[in-house]
């Protein structure tokens, strides 16, 4: 989400295209075929770009960025079931359970997640069908250097709703 062509600091300093010098430090030669130390070097790109900080703290669960709101977020509007498995990822399997949301959102908010509020409230899955029967007057900007660009509107709707995509974009 922060792979700018400049350097950025909204939420970590970052340089310009983080993603490539992150690229670059795990395809260093002089790392050989130490995977840990290439992984060390991607992270230190994200937690440590000055270079002052020598050790990360795994523990640290503040909020330097101010991103708890996504917590809220994601047990009221926006839950998003995501799971993952070692065949096509670097992180540990793991799988989707509304239970473990549910006990999540009780214990620390005490709100019931609403899986189905977004489709409710702004037209089901299919936002092309949604837009040409109620929009108009809309210009949707999509940068598909977006990692969530995938779920935009990325073609014109009709000739009041637009859609611009930027290629190399944010």
């Amino acid at each position: 989400m922060t792979d700018y062509p400049t350097p950025s600091n909204f939420l970590n300093p970052l340089p310009a295209y983080p993603i490539k010098q992150m690229c670059k430090a795990i395809d260093d030669p002089t790392k050989g075929n130490d995977t840990f130390e290439k992984l060390h070097g991607a992270a230190n790109v994200y937690y440590n770009t000055s270079g002052d900080v020598s050790c990360f703290d795994l523990n640290d669960n503040s909020d330097p960025h101010g991103l708890g709101g996504w917590s809220w977020q994601a047990c009221t509007e926006m839950v998003m079931p995501m799971s993952g498995d070692t065949k096509e990822s670097i992180f540990p399997a793991s799988e989707y359970a509304y239970a473990n949301r549910l006990a999540y959102c009780k214990a620390v908010y005490n709100v019931e997640p609403r899986p189905s509020w977004i489709t409710t409230e702004f037209g089901g899955h299919n936002i092309e069908t949604v837009l040409k029967r109620f929009g108009s007057n809309v210009i949707f900007f999509n940068g598909l250097r977006d990692p969530w660009s995938g779920g935009g509107v990325l073609k014109n709707i009709s000739k009041s709703i637009i859609a611009i995509v930027a290629k190399e974009g944010k």
